[in-house]
């Protein structure tokens, strides 16, 4: 089984390419997804987070704005939040690849990949990438962001030029969709018929 490392900085398109993937018939652990559902309603991390962060749960879940409120600024507060979470993921990942063990390629979408160092879980990065003209747009449309918002997401993260300079193959996303879609099957066929070493030289 090859392990692709999904990622992509914020309005890059990387949820649209990774349900491409997913059109294609290759499993996808989608990282925020099971964040998600274990800080849910009846969510299995919802009594830690409570007994850390008193007042940030109730019965639908973790009120993400009381527990960004109580983290925020506060890096020994993230840490605590990050070591609830982190080994959750990681078992609901381990899980997901597990029941998918047969499958000759399955990607793991996580947004902070090279932030937290999941590059070294995988085979391969796949990077989702366009033109910040176009990544700002984006953003920018999206209901309650601001310019300052958006300045404080990209501070958190690896800059675009650096995540693609390090990444093993680059998904475009300032194109057509067709373009996208043709770029991902060519990848997969690829990796299907020749393997990671040899893709890497002919699909960037």
């Amino acid at each position: 089984m090859i392990l692709l490392g999904l990622t992509g900085s914020i309005g890059m398109g990387k949820s649209t390419v990774a349900a491409m993937f997913r059109a294609a018939g290759v499993p996808v652990f989608d990282a925020d997804a099971a964040v998600h559902r274990l800080q849910g309603p009846g969510g299995a991390l919802l009594p830690a987070i409570e007994a850390a962060f008193p007042g940030t749960t109730g019965e639908g879940g973790v009120d993400r704005a009381a527990l960004g409120r109580a983290v925020f600024g506060d890096r020994p507060a993230l840490r605590r939040l990050e070591a609830i979470v982190h080994p959750a993921v990681a078992r609901a990942r381990q899980d997901f690849l597990r029941r998918h063990r047969a499958h000759p390629i399955v990607v793991d979408d996580v947004p902070l990949l090279f932030e937290t160092g999941g590059e070294r879980r995988v085979d391969a990065v796949v990077v989702v990438s366009a033109p910040a003209w176009m990544q700002r747009r984006r953003v920018l449309a999206r209901a309650g962001m601001s310019e300052a918002r958006f300045a404080a997401i990209l501070a958190r993260q690896t800059p675009d030029a650096e995540k693609r300079r390090r990444a093993d193959f680059v998904i475009p996303t300032g194109v057509t969709r067709i373009e996208t879609q043709a770029h991902i099957r060519s990848l997969l066929a690829c990796l299907r018929a020749k393997g990671i070493r040899y893709c890497r030289s002919c699909v960037r």
